[in-house]
Formats: C-alpha cells, structure tokens, sequence
C-alpha cells in the first residue's frame, strides 16, 4: 500500500463512487487465513484460496523462509462437526520434517500427509457416518486424539476418541451430548477436554475434566472434574511445556485464565486475574486458541478490551501489555525467541507475520495484494462508539466513515448508512480490515457494525443481556445505535439499510419491521421463523433457543411474536433474501415463506451453497446483486 499524496478529491453522490473495492479482489484473490500453529522455527496455517473453489490447505514456512502446502492437491481441509466445524488438522515435526493429519472437507475421515502423500487413518463410513475435528497428535505414538460425531438415525452421538494409523479407533469417553479440546500433556500421561449438555450452550455452562490415560489397556484412569462447584463456562484447555494445565473460565465475570499445578494432593487451581480483558472466545468452532503458555511458568494471551484485541502476558502474578502486531489470534512462539501470528490490522488487508515484542513484524504472506494506487486515504477505519440503548444500559458499535482518496461528499451532503447485524448472535463485531466494509465505505456509504447486547468481549453479563431478549434487545441496540450516528450528524436518515446473516437476519427483519428507520434491508441466509428452526437445526444449536428465546414448545407463542414471518405485515420497505439451496443450519424454506409474505422482496439462492458463502462466483454476485439492490431502492 502506497502513502503517496492523493489527488484532490471529487464531490460526487455517496453510495456511487468509484471504488478500487472491485468483486474479483473480494472474492477472487483473497486468501483467507485461520489456525496458525507453530512447531520449532515452523509457522502452519490453514489458508483457504477462493480462486481454488475455497479449497482449504495446511501450508508451512520452513526456517529458511519457503512456503510448503502441505497436503496434496485435490483435497481440502475440513469437518462438519457441529456443522460449522474447525480444528480439523493438526501437525508435528518428526526429525524437523512436518507431518499433518487433518479431514477432508469432501471424503471426511482422518488422513495422515507428509505433503505429497495422504494416507487414510480412519474412514467416514456411510450409515453411521463417522466425523472427524479437533484432532490432536499423541505425543508418543502414530495416533491422535479427536472428537468424533457419529450420525446415523436420531441425534447424532458424540465421544472423545483414539485412533492409531492402522485405523483402530478406542473410545475414550461418551454419554455428555458435546465434546471439545481433547489436549494431551507434553508427556501424554494426561488428557484434558471439556464438555457441556443440553440446554447449555459452550459458552454458558460447560464440564472440564482431566485424567490419565493408561496406553496398556487405552483407557483412562480416574477422571477429576475441574469446573468448581457453580455452573460457569471453562473452556480452552492447554498444556506449558513443563505440564502446567491452564483453562480459560468465567466465573468472574469474564474468561480469566486457571492455572492448575499437580502434586500429591492433586490438581490446585490458581486464577490470573487483573488482565482486565476477556481472555476467551465463544465455542462457536473447534480449533480457536486464545492462550499460549510459554517457559518460566509464563501466559501469553489474546484479550479482547472494549470490543478491541491485545496481547497480554502474564509473569509471577503480574499483566502486562505487549506491542506485538495486530494479531487475530494468540501469537504462537517460535523456537528462536519470537512468534508468529495473524496480523489484521483495520487499515491493511490480513497477512501471515512474525515479530519479538515491541519490534516491527515481518508480514510475509498476504492475504491480498492491493491495487496501485490505493493510499491509506482509501481505507475506513473504525472509530468504537457506545451509545445509551433501553434499560438504562449502553451498547456497542464500530463506526466507519466513507473513505476515498479521489471521491468526496458533496457540501452539506450525508452518507448513506449500512448497519450490519452479526451472526451468532453470540457473535461480535471485529475491528481488523475487511472488504465485507470496505466494499461498502468505498462507495462513499457509512457503515455502522453493531456489538448488540449478547455479543462477545464486553464479559458475561453484557452476554448474558441477550438470554431470553433475542429479537428484542438486539433489534433494540441497532435502532438505538442508528439513532446515535443521526443525532450525531454521521449519515443521511433517508439512505440507511440494514444487513445481516444466519442469527442477524433475524435482527434485519425485526428492525425493519419495528421501524421506520431504514429504506430497505438484506437478510443473508437468515432466521425468519423461529418455530421452524427450533424444530428443523442440527444438534449443535437444537437448545440454544432454550436460551435466547425460552424453552419450546411450552413458550411457543414468544417463538411465534419474535418471529419476523409473523411480523412481516409490518415490512413495508423492500428486501433482498440471499440464501443456498443446501444449507442446513437455516434451511432455504425460511427464506422462501418469508419472501412469499412481502409484496417488496425478492430472493436469490445459490443451489449448492450451504451456510455461508464460498464460492467465488457466489461471493462476486452477492456483492453486486446487494449494492445494484440499494442503488436502485436510493433513486426509485
């Protein structure tokens, strides 16, 4: 990116300007990146290409700095564990060469590479179906450590499980309804997870345990609970090097690490409070790491601060904060004293980076390449606000202002606004650079992404306003926070839209039936019938209702007031339903009935598309299809 001065800038009509933010940069040449891990002076991520149908690839930097894939072409990592999936890989240097196991996002199974060969360790089978994720190595034998689902006819079953390269697979423990982070201690005499039970939800009530794991029979020796006395969420078990076990939990109000040491009266927790973040993720995917326990009895963590990321270490009781990059996820140490990362920035596409405390970073792969030309003029940054919403409360956004180098608002003009209502909804609003904003703010449109009640890093509490609120609250904070940009002055109250996917849908429908603050709205794949979700979703989220809305059927008639099918009469602007044909979290007959109930609507769907878009071809025409959608609406 280039800092060179920019020419003057042209008054035109917002929401119309040329932008440098074309659909092929989008969808065509950004790698997405998820997943790094470390192994000696190795750095390994999970990178998905979308120019190679979103094919994801394990891929490697060597200490001499080249870049390995280190799975064979053809196959593409993934699980549908849970159905959203994640940790479907691990790696290990054997003799300073890596090899991975990982599933296939197609064949599923468990598959073993050493870069150019994959063998099958374990296979998916037909009826029952066998899945595979959070795999882990063993530390002393050909074998890894997993969560398996098992889908055959009735709920899908869940258990911890072994399974060695000969394919034989030893069931370690079942009968909790969710597994998760099974974590073998550096010597693999220890395995640690945590689990949780309907009606909870992972990031609300979950069980971790501990136990030895006896390699003559397979089996475990007797299993300690960890979790305390009260119902809280413990999740993200890791092991330090010298075989300290450290879990992350909430009981204090927010995720605050656990230290637990061993000796003869057994397993000692030691909480480390005074980081003064929420140091924890919710359990939305297998895989996230939010810690990386280092020598000398040292923590490093990512913590999330007013909606904001930092990296934080703990010494000998003591937090401090470290200038380490922009990192997404926890910085992982390497074997030469520094660590590599995901860097995401709010003013620069994603990259691959590695760095020491307090020094620049060395970003050497990048998610993108931007286009000549394009200075940090032409970048939206956010600015966090909090604005008062009902109950006497505040609530959360990032506001990001048009950005252009070459465009300018006309005098006296306004933006339109795009709000944006994230999925989950136990989901958040994150600050680093993405085109899903810069598409829009490019453009000359404002955009206004929403922490609503319910959203993580604020602590539990500020989740905990959206249990039995969802549909009210949520719709409550977007109005509240469109409200605040206007008195403000920030955009034009005749041009604001609202979009939103999967749980945001909801929030998007509601809104627009509940206000009369917004010319139109999309709804990507989004919940419009609650009824009909609580009695179709998939295992992971059959519960969650129970929750946000109230246990069903016995609140049957709450399920139906906040369903925005019933509140279509109340639609009077028009809206855009993008949905796939094979998605099975929300499935299309959502969409359809809504669409049938609005005279203004018109709906997409891309057949083999599931939940959450992938292809290229669907990313590019999803993006244009929205943005013709608001023009239009603008200038009839």
């Amino acid at each position: 990116m280039t800092t060179s001065p920019s020419p003057i800038a042209n008054p035109s009509v917002s929401g119309n300007w040329p932008s440098w933010v074309t659909p092929e940069l989008v969808a065509g040449r950004t790698l997405s990146f998820s997943e790094l891990r470390t192994a000696g002076n190795w750095t390994f991520w999970l990178e998905s290409r979308p120019d190679e149908q979103g094919r994801s690839v394990i891929t490697g930097r060597n200490p001499d700095g080249k870049i390995h894939d280190l799975i064979p072409p053809g196959y593409s990592v993934g699980t549908r564990v849970h159905e959203y999936g994640g940790g479907a890989w691990n790696v290990r240097l054997k003799k300073g060469v890596p090899q991975v196991v990982f599933s296939d996002r197609k064949r599923g199974g468990v598959w073993f590479s050493d870069g150019t060969i994959a063998t099958q360790w374990a296979e998916a089978g037909d009826i029952p179906e066998h899945r595979y994720a959070d795999l882990t190595f063993d530390p002393i034998s050909d074998a890894v450590f997993c969560v398996r689902e098992t889908h055959g006819e009735g709920v899908p079953v869940a258990a911890l499980v072994h399974v060695q390269a000969d394919g034989r697979e030893t069931v370690l423990v079942e009968g909790a309804d969710f597994y998760a982070a099974p974590r073998p201690s550096p010597d693999g005499s220890f395995l640690a997870w945590f689990s949780w039970n309907d009606p909870a939800m992972p990031w609300t009530v979950t069980t971790l345990c501990v136990a030895p794991f006896d390699r003559t029979t397979g089996t475990f020796g007797p299993v300690t609970n960890l979790s305390g006395p009260e119902p809280y969420s413990i999740i993200e078990p890791c092991w330090s090097p010298d075989g300290t076990l450290y879990a992350t939990s909430d009981s204090s109000g927010r995720w605050t690490p656990i230290r637990f040491s061993y000796d003869e009266t057994g397993w000692n927790p030691y909480s480390l409070d005074g980081a003064n973040a929420e140091i924890g993720l919710p359990h939305w995917v297998f895989g996230q790491r939010s810690m990386a326990p280092l020598p000398g009895n040292r923590l490093l963590a990512l913590g999330i601060r007013h909606g904001l990321n930092h990296v934080l270490l703990e010494d000998n009781g003591v937090w401090t904060e470290l200038t380490l990059g922009t990192p997404v996820n926890v910085p992982e140490p390497l074997g030469n004293g520094q660590f590599a990362w995901i860097d995401a920035p709010t003013d620069a596409p994603a990259a691959i980076a590695f760095g020491r405390p307090g020094e620049a970073c060395d970003r050497f792969r990048n998610s993108v390449t931007l286009p000549p030309g394009v200075t940090k003029a032409d970048i939206a940054t956010p600015t966090p606000l909090t604005f008062p919403t009902t109950n006497g409360v505040e609530a959360h956004a990032l506001f990001y202002a048009p950005a252009s180098s070459t465009s300018a608002l006309r005098e006296g003009e306004k933006p339109p606004l795009v709000v944006m209502a994230h999925g989950g909804p136990t989901g958040r609003a994150n600050p680093s650079f993405a085109f899903k904003v810069q598409w829009w703010t490019s453009r000359g449109f404002a955009v206004l992404d929403v922490n609503y009640r319910g959203s993580t890093g604020f602590g539990r509490a500020y989740r905990e306003a959206l249990d039995r609120q969802w549909g009210v609250a949520d719709i409550e904070d977007c109005l509240a926070g469109v409200k605040a940009v206007l008195d403000r002055g920030l955009a034009d109250p005749a041009r604001c839209v609202i979009r939103g996917s999967s749980a945001g849908g909801l929030t998007v429908l509601g809104a627009l039936a509940q206000s009369d603050l917004f010319a139109a709205g999309t709804s990507l794949y989004g919940v419009t019938d609650l009824r009909a979700l609580a009695e179709e979703t998939h295992k992971f989220e059959a519960r969650y209702l129970d929750g946000l809305i109230g246990p069903y059927p016995e609140d049957e008639a709450v399920y139906l007031k906040r369903s925005p099918i019933t509140q279509a009469g109340g639609i009077s602007v028009p809206v855009l339903f993008l949905h796939g044909g094979a998605d099975k979290v929300v499935p299309l007959s959502q969409a359809e009935s809504m669409r049938t109930k609005l005279e203004h609507s018109a709906l997409h769907v891309y057949p083999e598309e599931a939940h959450g878009f992938r292809a290229r071809e669907t990313i590019e025409d999803a993006l244009q299809r929205e943005l013709a959608f608001y023009q239009q609406v603008f200038n009839s």
